[in-house]
């Protein structure tokens, strides 16, 4: 390391960055902080939203970068994933570990003494839900990995809630259940498309145990729960009509794409349905946060 040069070393420093999946740690981090001001009734305290952005956003990238040690064989038998730093060797385990280590505490910290403590406990055991339950015993060993596993990957607006609140509320659990609901649509899409991958790379994925139509199929009642889970923001009295309209706009085109991937399956619909269900998440967070500072009441 000490003989490499500058250049050598910014594309060593891009390739770590690479291993913390910064565009997975981008929308962990939007969702949280839309947690952050839906916990606060006017504009939540900076001194606090500052270190809980940047220590869950840390203890994220650690989490994304034990998946990618603990995956660099599998990672290397993956097209999708064949160059990731880890897979090809660029970037030793060691090296890796110790970042990853290093950035989890940091954020932990940050959490701890910035935030409160039941913040770093939940970021904690989210890292641990991620990086080891779900990453070493789920994804190898079961095609139910996703939904078992989905919990880890949904409580980012809930850390954001404790992070202001110091609590968990109904609603935070609501976000977590979106989340919750929306994962296995969004990733089984991506697994019906790159089903071969998972194949050679013998990960259980829901796609290569059962097949397509049943996974299709499983899109489509995932997504019709989601749509209902949705709407309990409206029934709790959370959101109002902007939201209420912006929702169903995002269901009604989140369930065409479902019923139509499984009436006529083609990766390309599958590629645009994973597509889609990224800006879905986005666009119903971001008209979470439009509305709870705009609130129109449904009576």
């Amino acid at each position: 390391m000490s003989e490499l040069s500058l250049p050598q070393w910014r594309q060593h420093a891009q390739a770590l960055w690479q291993l913390s999946k910064p565009r997975v740690v981008a929308l962990i981090v939007f969702c949280a902080v839309i947690g952050m001001f839906l916990a606060s009734p006017g504009q939540p305290d900076a001194a606090v939203v500052v270190p809980a952005t940047l220590g869950i956003g840390l203890v994220a990238g650690a989490a994304a970068m034990i998946n990618c040690l603990v995956e660099r064989g599998i990672d290397a038998r993956m097209r999708r994933t064949a160059r990731r730093a880890t897979a090809t060797g660029e970037v030793g385990g060691l090296e890796t570990l110790l970042v990853a280590l290093a950035l989890g505490g940091m954020g932990l910290f940050l959490l701890f003494v910035g935030c409160n403590a039941l913040t770093a406990w939940l970021t904690l055991a989210t890292f641990v839900g991620y990086a080891i339950v779900y990453t070493l015993l789920l994804k190898p060993n079961t095609p139910q990995n996703i939904v078992i596993g989905g919990a880890s990957g949904a409580m980012p607006p809930v850390l954001g809630w404790a992070a202001v609140s110091g609590e968990i509320s109904a609603f935070a659990l609501v976000l977590f259940l979106i989340i919750y609901a929306w994962t296995p649509p969004h990733f089984w899409a991506l697994a019906l498309y790159r089903r071969d991958d998972y194949a050679r790379a013998g990960l259980p994925m829901l796609p290569v145990t059962h097949g397509q139509r049943f996974t299709t199929l499983s899109i489509v009642l995932y997504t019709l729960l989601l749509t209902a889970i949705t709407l309990l923001p409206v029934a709790l009295g959370e959101a109002g009509w902007i939201y209420m309209a912006v929702v169903l706009l995002l269901d009604g085109r989140m369930l065409f794409l479902a019923v139509s991937l499984h009436r006529q399956y083609a990766d390309a619909l599958a590629r645009r349905t994973f597509g889609w269900s990224i800006w879905y998440l986005t666009c119903l967070f971001a008209a979470l946060l439009i509305d709870h500072y705009c609130l129109i009441p449904l009576t």
